[in-house]
């Protein structure tokens, strides 16, 4: 549309545990590199954070000697963060009941150079971009339609879409 390519790519992967970060940038990151060979002399910087939601960390903010849930938009980058990777939770939502758990994001790549603080107010503010829920959820919206999508994909597409519907974001 602007009629040029971006010149800084974030990517949100999820699905991936501790063990298979190391897999995430020896090959993944490569391949999807690899792609950018299709434009000449193109070579995006790129910052790419693994999404975990299956932690075992809760927060809680304490008042008047009162433990309560803590409140959305909470980070958390010291103290319980990796010492091998650079890390960080994030409570983006406010939980109906009981304790908050946040989601965990592990910048594996930052070759566009954005400062910790910069990732930690992109991922919050992509928290609030879910169109099917007014309020925040509790991992960046591009996740959100990427799940959506597979689902339905999975669900809709055990056989060829009719014709008449290869142009159109059924699916969606």
């Amino acid at each position: 549309m602007n009629h040029c390519l971006p010149k800084k790519i974030v990517l949100y992967r999820d699905g991936v545990s501790d063990s298979q970060l190391d897999t995430v940038l020896k090959y993944e990151i490569p391949q999807l590199q690899k792609c950018f060979d299709t434009f000449e002399s193109y070579r995006p910087s790129m910052a790419v954070l693994v999404v975990q939601k299956q932690v075992g960390t809760n927060f809680y903010s304490v008042s008047s000697e009162q433990l309560s849930a803590a409140p959305a938009g909470t980070v958390v980058d010291q103290g319980i963060t990796s010492t091998e990777w650079q890390d960080f939770f994030l409570l983006a939502h406010r939980p109906r009941l009981g304790c908050s758990v946040p989601t965990r994001y592990v910048c594996v790549l930052n070759s566009a150079g954005l400062s910790a603080e910069h990732l930690q107010r992109l991922t919050f503010k992509l928290c609030h971009l879910y169109w099917n829920w007014p309020g925040t959820i509790r991992v960046p919206a591009p996740c959100k339609y990427a799940h959506r999508l597979a689902f339905l994909a999975g669900q809709v597409l055990q056989h060829e879409p009719d014709a008449r519907l290869c142009n159109k974001l059924f699916f969606l």
